[in-house]
């Protein structure tokens, strides 16, 4: 979005959806060497577009800039990979993938998806823009070049001979500030009768269990499957089948392929696109309410941790994720309200979270505390987080998730 107009259709953007005030970039970690420099926050305001719907961000910063550095493994959550493993063992089923075809993922982070069809003897390429991670891919036997992907990036690997029978794309879609070339870029190297996929979070869900914290500046849109539609018939490519997962607090799956291909469209889009519409995605009144709810959410978390305080019990947070960072800097909480945050990924720890400069320390450097309370940060992972942190049941410890509701178990 440039210039207060929206990044798909180019109208002028004067609706506010939310308004989190002043953030950094949600994955930029401060080495603790660096503690006493400063940080760059930019203004964290989400706009709905009155044409398209499109809720979106402006742009402060190049994905070149966020991306290609990044902080994220998605190899570090065993929830993810179970559920990664298990589509590929749904798309080679269905699609009837084997040797004689190419798998392509763009963003395809540290392999790890692809690295279930390589055990399973089918082609495949890795597209992650981001060198570091990409070369923890390529360790694990994941073909990868380090590239951002669009229409020239499609038509290079076209022309290598990369042409593609199946496509992955999981949550990357919001990455992009340009959504048209991204997807333009499908069309260019998809098959004729290939079949791509695309997964996001629902902004239906987003709406529905108020989840602010997924709104962060890597996060360029927040998706609708209309808006998603929209933009496939733009680049001549359709949607004709989609479901709805749990992942990431409420996500769809979005299987897309040619206009002119033969896969037959399923009942599920219409279905999902009536889903939308009786919630008022398709008007303005189903944006409305919503940032009141977000200043509740904070007024609650906030009264929480300071009586926790002012009865000496310790808080601890866990998951160093990018929606916690967002929580953090939009309700204003420090080591003075949450000690430590704990985090699995060597990549994170003896690093000061962006903004609130919480230190970020290991499982088993933070659990060694005997926190009074466990704030888990990535809420959507609270089963698998508990699981991992059973022990702090042994001194009388709780965990605590604060969006939709304040919730202690």
């Amino acid at each position: 979005m440039k210039n207060g107009t929206c990044r798909i259709c180019g109208a002028a953007l004067t609706h506010t959806f939310a308004d989190l005030g002043l953030s950094p970039l949600s994955n930029s970690y401060v080495p603790a060497e660096k503690s006493r420099e400063g940080e760059v926050f930019y203004p964290l305001h989400a706009y709905v577009c009155d044409g398209c719907f499109l809720v979106q961000l402006e742009e402060f910063e190049s994905p070149e800039n966020i991306f290609s550095n990044y902080a994220y493994f998605s190899g570090f959550s065993k929830s993810w990979l179970q559920h990664a493993e298990a589509y590929v063992i749904a798309m080679k089923d269905r699609f009837h993938l084997g040797p004689q075809h190419k798998v392509v993922e763009v963003a395809s982070n540290d392999g790890y998806l692809l690295q279930y069809f390589v055990a399973g003897d089918v082609p495949v390429l890795g597209i992650e823009p981001a060198g570091n991670v990409a070369e923890v891919a390529i360790a694990r036997g994941v073909p990868t070049e380090v590239m951002f992907f669009g229409r020239d990036a499609a038509r290079t690997l076209a022309a290598a001979g990369h042409l593609a029978d199946h496509m992955v794309a999981n949550n990357v879609l919001a990455h992009v500030p340009d959504i048209v070339d991204f997807v333009g870029g499908f069309k260019i190297l998809l098959k004729p009768e290939g079949v791509a996929t695309f997964e996001f979070p629902h902004l239906l869900r987003l709406i529905q269990d108020s989840q602010f914290d997924t709104i962060y500046h890597e996060h360029f849109s927040y998706l609708s499957l209309g808006v998603v539609m929209n933009v496939l018939k733009g680049v001549g490519l359709r949607a004709f089948d989609a479901e709805e997962l749990p992942t990431h607090g409420g996500s769809l799956r979005v299987f897309v392929c040619h206009d002119t291909a033969s896969h037959p469209q399923m009942p599920s889009v219409e279905q999902l696109i009536e889903k939308e519409r009786a919630a008022g995605l398709f008007d303005l009144s189903g944006y409305a309410g919503f940032a009141e709810r977000v200043v509740n959410i904070k007024c609650r978390a906030l009264d929480f941790l300071i009586r926790a305080r002012d009865q000496k019990k310790l808080v601890c947070a866990y998951g160093a994720a990018a929606k916690g960072n967002t929580f953090l800097n939009y309700c204003g909480i420090g080591p003075e309200l949450v000690h430590v945050a704990g985090d699995r990924s060597p990549h994170k720890q003896n690093t000061l979270l962006p903004g609130s400069r919480i230190p970020v320390v290991s499982p088993e450097q933070m659990l060694a505390l005997k926190p009074a309370y466990v704030l888990i940060l990535p809420w959507n992972l609270r089963d698998e987080i508990a699981e991992q942190l059973n022990e702090i049941r042994g001194w009388g410890g709780h965990f605590v998730t604060a969006i939709p509701d304040l919730v202690m178990s």
